[in-house]
């Protein structure tokens, strides 16, 4: 990534930062930008998100492991990562009608994982996302009979696995 890159994503990462405190009360960005631009991964999975139309914000810090978490904060699913099968072995399955690509295989690709159910529940409370698209969640057990997508209806996230 260019120089020029580098400092044009730093700067929409920052306007974001700026414009929603509330999804990062407490945190700082000046030491947030110094992490992210420490490693250069770090800032190729975010403009790849970014580039397919993705809006990553960071939304959380673990003292554990001293690590900040971004995810994408746009509030329906980015149009680049549409129309995607839950992985592979999915894709394959689609005799009719296959999508381009598979959730796990495009976040592998971009260097970024799939939210579990806890973490989308936690972006939930941060910010509403997913009101008219769904996203795929990462699960322990898929089940092939399942969409295994979340849609939030209503108030609370619904998570269809049947």
């Amino acid at each position: 990534m260019t120089e020029n890159n580098q400092e044009h994503i730093v700067s929409i990462l920052a306007e974001r930062f700026d414009a929603n405190m509330h999804r990062h009360e407490g945190m700082e960005w000046e030491v947030i930008r110094e992490r992210i631009t420490h490693d250069p991964k770090h800032l190729l999975a975010l403009r790849a998100m970014e580039d397919t139309g993705g809006e990553p914000d960071v939304i959380g810090y673990d003292e554990t492991s001293d690590t900040y978490t971004f995810v994408d904060c746009c509030k329906e699913s980015p149009k680049g990562r549409r129309s995607a099968c839950y992985d592979k072995q999915a894709l394959e399955s689609r005799k009719k009608f296959p999508p381009k690509h598979n959730a796990m295989d495009t976040a592998a690709e971009i260097g970024i994982t799939i939210l579990t159910e806890e973490e989308y529940r936690a972006l939930q409370q941060v910010e509403v996302v997913d009101t008219k698209t769904s996203s795929w969640i990462h699960t322990c057990r898929y089940s092939r009979t399942g969409r295994g997508t979340v849609r939030r209806l209503s108030v609370r996230a619904c998570v269809y696995l049947s």
